[in-house]
């Protein structure tokens, strides 16, 4: 029972004890005045009619007048004339004993007996006769009838009032307790919100302010932990003077890309060298050549701001050589962005201080899941070779190196569309297990395959670039959606599956989502939603999102995180159910101890707000083990399982 139903029954029985005490007391006290009443009442009417009667003792036709004048006039039961001598019955009157219009209940309770009176009647110095009267106790008994309703009512009013009072002022009293529940409740979802009003109860404002201290001490913890992995993760594989990945970064991403995976798209590897840095710096000056190298990084730090580019990649190798990872970009795309990459450098050079100053050399390569690094990297050190033998191009591109035949775009359309109309999708599964016991299924991450013309399984790394470049990225969403929660109703498992940032940054797609999940909240348990962390969109943004969510029941967990760290501090307030670590963090930590230091730091972040961390891509035992040891919860990737059909 709750404590305001306490309190709320603690106020009725207190007001029933004190109306009944109450009661019982007014009610003795009022019997005793109403018997000592009654008992004057039957005296005095005796007296008077014993005084009156002694003048006509002798005429028996007057007494009786005399008594029934008495008797019509008051309250009696009965008037009676008795001859002393002999006892005989000279004149009486009666009347039955009938209280009207109180409960017989009530007449039982208060017992209240006629009271009565005696008078002699005298003829002389002699007793002729003895008057005998008993009053009638109705109207008394009325009166106090009258006088506990009154009192019934008056204390029920009261009751009332004190109970509306009485709730609102629990309301107002319990709303600190109210927030510090939420409160509660938010840090169990591993969000930390302080409360920015205070309760002016003392004890009440004693408590908040330590719920407060403890809040600000966990985010603090967390701000620490959450900057210290930032440092770190900085150091192994940002550059310092553009704020760009470094190379190490661009490896460790260029191998995701070109393995074969569900996930895995073709793509555009773009490189440009700035000619002659070493004379650059000694005819400009190291500073100068800073700034152009800067700008330069500045150019591909605003080609990776766009939403639908938040999966590219920018990177400074060396010196004055950068790169740019763009996965699911085509030729015709590659070409555009070759071209305004090449017309913004020549901008920097004609708007340099002198002529002197450099144009970059610009190769670009596609690439395919599958093809072996050094085979991209080569061609596209044969494309920067012949940019710099060809100064008049602004850019070359190399093809893959053998001949690829790819459908054309009305291809895609047509069957990416006839596919998500008539539901030819397929799902696929990859088992997600406990890091320390890999016999635990946590969950299992969803994929789709969508099934082409020919009834081939199309894995989303082939079709994903076109959804997102024909906008079906909603519809794609929507369509998995619906497929996964249909599977549910049948197969009551936990699994997960992802959204893509464009569908959550459309308001209507997102109300859509929404209203399938609420439509269907018996499957909330067995359901995390997944978002890609190069996808969030921006923080207030993002927590409103998470919270329309989180409202509906079902859970969010992101993934791929890693590449932008320094968000970290807002994940205090999303409510996450768990955190998938890239793999391109994963990759060989069982060889290369800084990773190790890497997840270590992230491990101490989001474990001091009690925050899952899974590992993504495990490929190797060796792996395996390296992250059993740093204590990491969840582990996936082809060690573990491969997707597949279920």
């Amino acid at each position: 029972m709750s404590l305001r139903k306490q309190l709320f029954l603690a106020i009725c029985l207190f007001l029933l004890v004190a109306f009944s005490g109450s009661f019982f007391v007014g009610l003795e006290s009022s019997r005793d005045q109403t018997l000592g009443q009654l008992r004057s009442h039957a005296q005095d009417a005796a007296t008077a009619l014993g005084l009156s009667l002694t003048t006509q003792i002798d005429d028996p036709a007057m007494i009786e007048l005399m008594v029934s004048s008495i008797f019509d006039s008051g309250y009696f039961n009965s008037i009676r004339v008795v001859n002393i001598v002999d006892e005989q019955l000279l004149v009486e009157r009666s009347t039955p004993s009938h209280i009207r219009g109180v409960p017989g209940w009530f007449v039982s309770l208060v017992n209240l007996r006629p009271q009565g009176g005696e008078a002699l009647i005298m003829r002389g110095w002699e007793q002729v006769a003895r008057v005998e009267v008993l009053s009638n106790p109705q109207f008394a008994l009325a009166k106090l009838w009258d006088s506990t309703l009154g009192s019934l009512i008056w204390l029920l009013l009261c009751g009332l009032l004190s109970a509306v009072f009485g709730g609102w002022l629990l309301r107002r009293q319990f709303r600190p307790l109210d927030s510090m529940v939420k409160q509660a409740e938010a840090i169990s979802k591993r969000e930390f919100a302080s409360l920015p009003k205070l309760p002016r109860t003392p004890e009440l404002k004693r408590v908040v302010l330590a719920m407060n201290q403890m809040v600000e001490k966990l985010k603090a913890l967390f701000a620490e932990e959450a900057a210290r992995s930032e440092k770190l993760r900085a150091e192994s594989y940002q550059d310092s003077l553009t704020g760009l990945a470094n190379r190490r970064l661009l490896d460790e991403q260029l191998a995701d890309h070109l393995l074969e995976s569900e996930q895995s798209s073709d793509g555009h590897l773009l490189m440009l060298r700035i000619n002659d840095l070493v004379g650059l710096n000694q005819r400009l000056g190291g500073q100068r050549t800073d700034a152009l190298i800067s700008s330069v990084g500045e150019l591909l730090t605003r080609l990776t701001q766009l939403p639908e580019r938040r999966t590219w990649l920018a990177a400074r190798n060396r010196g004055g050589e950068f790169s740019l990872l763009t996965p699911g970009v085509d030729i015709k795309e590659a070409v555009r962005l070759a071209t305004e990459v090449s017309a913004t450098l020549e901008n920097l050079r004609l708007t340099g201080a002198s002529d002197c100053m450099p144009v970059a050399h610009l190769g670009i390569v596609a690439y395919r899941p599958g093809e072996p690094a050094s085979d991209v990297l080569l061609r596209l050190d044969q494309a920067l070779t012949e940019a710099r033998q060809h100064p008049e191009r602004p850019w070359i591109h190399q093809a893959y190196s053998e001949t690829t035949t790819n459908q054309s775009q009305y291809d895609w359309r047509s069957w990416i569309d006839d596919a998500l109309t008539e539901g030819k999708m397929q799902l696929y599964f990859q088992p997600v297990v406990q890091c320390a016991d890999t016999s635990q299924v946590l969950h299992h991450k969803v994929l789709a395959r969508l099934l082409d013309p020919q009834g081939n399984a199309i894995a989303a790394g082939h079709f994903l670039p076109w959804v997102e470049r024909l906008g079906w990225s909603a519809r794609f969403d929507l369509a998995m959606l619906e497929t996964t929660l249909e599977y549910l109703v049948v197969n009551r498992w936990p699994l997960a599956l992802s959204l893509s940032g464009s569908t959550l940054r459309d308001p209507a797609q997102l109300q859509q989502i929404v209203d399938m999940l609420e439509s269907l909240p018996d499957l909330a348990p067995l359901l995390t939603l997944e978002i890609d962390e190069r996808q969030l969109p921006p923080t207030d943004e993002l927590q409103r999102l998470s919270h329309s969510l989180l409202d509906t029941g079902y859970r969010i967990g992101l993934q791929h995180f890693g590449g932008s760290f320094s968000q970290i501090g807002n994940l205090t307030q999303l409510g996450l159910a768990y955190l998938k670590i890239d793999g391109a963090y994963i990759r060989g930590i069982d060889e290369q101890r800084d990773k190790r230091l890497f997840i270590e730091a992230i491990f101490r972040a989001t474990n001091s707000i009690d925050l899952p961390l899974i590992a993504e891509m495990v490929e190797t035992q060796g792996e395996l083990e390296t992250i059993k040891e740093l204590g990491v919860f969840g582990v996936m990737g082809r060690l573990i399982g491969p997707p597949e059909p279920m």
